[in-house]
């Protein structure tokens, strides 16, 4: 779906509130949802908000003082409950309304009247970041991880021993699994160590105990918004439509309970036990200025099948977005040194487009519903700094990742702070980004 460029993606636009200009990842022309909760006098009931600098903007303070109106206030109303599936459920006009006039509200230098209201108000409708609690932005009815990272998925092949690495139908279906949606959570929330049967090397019998190779996995998220009745397929033109919006996705793998495991159906316990998201959707319409044609496809490369293929798609359908993946260890925050970068990506190297995935997950006639969420599954690039995983930065632990504290890394180890980040850069454009997709992992209990 492409999204048209408006006067919210002005570069030189500003803010009144001034911590929002030139803010590494929520200036003005971001305006992320997401579901946060006070101490204050309000009560610390969650409620809809939008990130702006280091403040939040409280949906439901603004609706009570009248700011809105039209279908952005209905947006801003459905947004005032302690989840958004009501307002993912309205689709992409009201959203992209609702920005529209956050917008205005927001730009300093206009002479709106509800703006100088909204500036008298400030104190009721801004609250600072650092003292709100943020949640998970919907109830998540379903998760799926898909597996369209060509370069992490022929990592894995030659890892296995693989020859060709790729399973022959890699290149003609986006391949996927149903995950654990009672298990994720948003930033900041600790992950425990999981127990399961696994194999140590050398070992011909399964033992059970806690994970001794626990892994990250670098992703995009990807929000179900309006849903389709059961039964219907969402045809490949309109899956954008369907799209609500995108978060990073940590999805945290026990690699030694997979191998076990694996055969013959796939993930079970190496994957259920925790999954970290950033907690702020980020809107199609902000994520306008860094959308680029899907990259073609290698020589000898099958085309995809007519009901997955969309010349529009095509032309706009993939976003050129840094990745980012930075460690924390104990050491290094008792230390007060600040996280290390180990990897860097970008959603370019995916193999296949988010509507794409959309469209394949409903071909079948299974219904999507507001709130749902996918995982793009681990975006490596083609080189080693470019790795998405552990897995693949320590060649599945063979080699020591050697941190600026001295400290080697060959799995994620207990204390650890793993982090993910994301930015959208390009010349002309202000730049956004995600905000932390941040947990420790730490010890799991004894079963």
């Amino acid at each position: 779906m492409t999204i048209q460029l408006d006067e919210t993606h002005d570069a030189k636009r500003k803010s009144w509130v001034a911590c929002a200009n030139d803010h590494s990842d929520f200036p003005i022309q971001n305006l992320p949802l997401g579901i946060f909760s006070t101490a204050n006098a309000r009560g610390d009931t969650p409620l809809g908000g939008v990130a702006i600098g280091d403040e939040v903007f409280d949906l439901k303070a603004a609706c009570d003082a009248n700011l809105f109106s039209g279908e952005a206030e209905k947006a801003a109303r459905a947004a005032s409950a302690s989840t958004l599936n009501e307002l993912m459920a309205l689709g992409a006009g009201p959203r992209a309304a609702l920005r529209k006039q956050l917008s205005a509200l927001l730009a300093e230098g206009t002479s709106e009247s509800a703006r100088a209201k909204s500036i008298a108000l400030a104190a009721k409708l801004l609250h600072k970041a650092a003292d709100c609690t943020l949640h998970l932005p919907a109830k998540i009815g379903a998760f799926t991880d898909f597996f369209a990272g060509i370069t992490h998925a022929e990592n894995g092949g030659k890892r296995r021993g693989l020859n060709p690495p790729l399973s022959p139908n890699y290149k003609y279906v986006p391949v996927a699994y149903h995950s654990r949606a009672s298990t994720v959570r948003p930033t900041g929330v600790p992950v425990r160590r999981p127990n399961g049967q696994r194999v140590v090397d050398g070992d011909q019998l399964p033992t059970f105990g806690p994970c001794l190779k626990m892994d990250f996995e670098l992703e995009f998220g990807v929000w179900v918004g309006n849903g389709n009745a059961w039964g219907e397929p969402i045809p490949i033109a309109k899956a954008g439509e369907h799209i609500y919006g995108y978060c990073m996705l940590n999805d945290w793998s026990a690699r030694d309970i997979q191998r076990w495991e694996m055969a013959p159906l796939g993930p079970f316990l190496s994957k259920n036990f925790g999954t970290t998201i950033s907690p702020w959707i980020i809107t199609p319409e902000a994520l306008a200025p860094f959308q680029i044609a899907q990259p073609a496809r290698p020589a000898g490369d099958p085309k995809p099948l007519p009901y997955l293929w969309d010349e529009a798609d095509q032309r706009t359908g993939q976003f050129d977005v840094e990745l980012e993946v930075l460690i924390a260890t104990t050491k290094m925050r008792a230390g007060k040194m600040p996280p290390q970068r180990i990897s860097v990506s970008n959603t370019k190297h995916l193999y296949w487009t988010f509507a794409q995935m959309v469209a394949h997950h409903a071909c079948g006639g299974c219904n999507l519903e507001p709130g749902d969420i996918f995982g793009s599954g681990t975006i490596s690039g083609p080189t080693p700094e470019n790795y998405g995983s552990i897995a693949e930065l320590s060649f599945d632990g063979t080699r020591d990742i050697t941190l600026a504290s001295g400290e080697t890394r060959r799995w994620v180890e207990d204390g650890d702070d793993i982090i993910l980040r994301a930015h959208g850069r390009r010349e002309g454009y202000a730049a956004i980004g995600f905000g932390d997709c941040r947990a420790r992992m730490v010890a799991g209990k004894s079963a």
